[in-house]
């Protein structure tokens, strides 16, 4: 069939795959071109923030701060030295959460918490204490300019990584990693778990300070752009950027004058937990869209966090505001006997690592990752390839060996995920729906839908319906 001037005809079909493949059955030349209708709900909101004139000049500075900022470890000290935390005042992830809303793992990992710190004699006491709430505060990590890991309960005698960028002049921190399996942040609080983070208080903590305040700063940035081409995506495999870490601290930790024995316990945790330098990616992370943070007009999210009950995002525009929904459960591999239905719903401020390009956005640079949280090495490279579509920018510092060197996806625009309906992909940990569990499996999740049209409804009502006047300078 050819038309009146002899031509082949040529389709172009968008959305629904059967008239492309009935067309090509028949040798008809076809283009397939994805497209995808925008979220439900957010065509007015969508059309007022794309008319916003303000929006392409925000976005732009938005990406310009998050491509600039630098991430240096310069100390490790307690929090209470850090925030002034006080007894009684705890932090956790995901955004804000009140004991009665509380998933088991975040209850367990406050249950720990207040058994770690003395202010109960035994897990019945503590969660009594805890839901009469008197002399209790609860704080998200980053409404104070942190982050924290599963749970990411952090209580005053817990120490901290503390970083900084020097072009923006912020800070962010981090607690300490403690390792996979039976462990705080999965909400276990049994023996072995508190009497691992009193030895972490004890010598963990204060032997990396020595290190770090006679080493001087590390560059973490640096770090995390060398494991990238090393098979790590900072979020689910850490592994080089723990061993390079632990490769510049070692020689100041053999001569900060710990005693050698705990050197060497110090030097077997590091060297044994193949996650320890998360917890460096996450507040490094922070920085990077903490400094794109309250640019009016900008569409670009800057937080995406879940607290085990409900999964949270913020906009640069927007500022500090939450807009959150039910987090989903994740879907992945399981440890032993467990399955799905152990798994409790997503839970961690970990996602700051796919907020900056990461994570699951940088699984084809760590194609091995699929052992670690299901799928195969195509789906990793589809993947990432796919979180371009709902990102303004690529940065070269995060560059990708298998796509041809090419910048990790960055700075994710909420309008880009309405309308073209893909969800950022996180690859996660997997907590036990019952307090004192600990971690299940591992797998990939995507944020509710609703965190970006919430979000939208809020940005366009803050788009002003009239162009501002022009600037005088």
């Amino acid at each position: 069939m050819t038309d009146l001037l002899g031509t082949p005809p040529r389709v172009v079909t968008a959305g629904v795959d059967l008239f492309a493949t009935a067309l090509a059955a028949q040798a008809v030349p076809v283009t397939t071109v994805e497209w995808r209708p925008p979220l439900p709900g957010t065509e007015h909101d969508l059309a007022r923030i794309l008319a916003d004139p303000r929006r392409p000049a925000a976005n732009a500075l938005v990406v310009s701060r998050m491509l600039a900022a630098t991430a240096d470890l310069v100390d490790v000290r307690p929090a209470r030295e850090v925030l002034g935390l006080r007894p009684g005042e705890f932090l956790h992830a995901g955004p804000p959460l009140t004991w009665e809303r509380a998933s088991g793992p975040m209850r367990g990992a406050l249950i720990g918490a207040m058994l770690f710190e003395g202010l109960a004699g035994s897990p019945s006491e503590a969660e009594a204490a805890l839901a009469a709430g008197t002399g209790i505060e609860l704080t998200p990590c980053h409404d104070r300019g942190g982050v924290g890991p599963m749970a990411g309960v952090v209580s005053p005698s817990m120490w901290l990584f503390e970083l900084c960028d020097d072009v923006h002049g912020g800070t962010s921190w981090c607690s300490l990693n403690e390792g996979l399996g039976t462990v705080l942040r999965y909400g276990a609080y049994g023996p072995e778990v508190i009497e691992r983070l009193r030895w972490m208080a004890d010598v963990l903590g204060p032997a990396l300070q020595a290190a770090v305040r006679r080493r001087g700063r590390i560059d973490v940035k640096g770090i995390v752009a060398q494991m990238v081409q090393m098979g790590d995506e900072g979020h689910n495999r850490n592994r080089a950027g723990t061993l390079m870490l632990l490769r510049d601290l070692l020689p100041d930790l053999v001569d900060s004058g710990t005693p050698s024995s705990q050197v060497a316990d110090v030097a077997r945790f590091v060297a044994g937990n193949d996650h320890f330098f998360l917890n460096l990616v996450m507040p490094a992370g922070k920085l990077q869209t903490a400094a794109a943070a309250a640019i009016p007009g900008s569409s670009v999210v800057t937080v995406m966090a879940r607290n085990g009950t409900d999964f949270g995002i913020q906009l640069s525009g927007t500022g500090p505001r939450w807009f959150t929904a039910a987090a989903d459960t994740p879907s992945g591999l399981y440890l032993g006997a467990y399955g799905p239905d152990d798994a409790n719903p997503d839970i961690g401020d970990s996602a700051i690592t796919e907020t900056i390009g990461l994570g699951g956005f940088a699984m084809a640079a760590a194609p091995a990752i699929v052992r670690f949280v299901g799928g195969t090495v195509p789906d990793a490279l589809a993947t990432s390839r796919l979180m371009y579509e709902i990102t303004l920018a690529e940065n070269p510092a995060y560059a990708f060996p298998i796509l041809e060197f090419r910048g990790a996806p960055t700075a994710i625009d909420a309008t880009l995920v309405a309308r073209t309906g893909i969800l950022p992909q996180i690859n996660t940990g997997i907590a036990g729906r019952v307090a004192g569990t600990g971690q299940v499996g591992a797998g990939l999740v995507k944020p509710p839908p609703e965190c970006f049209t919430s979000a939208l409804k809020e940005l366009a009502a803050l788009t002003p319906s009239e162009p501002p006047p022009p600037s005088s300078k």
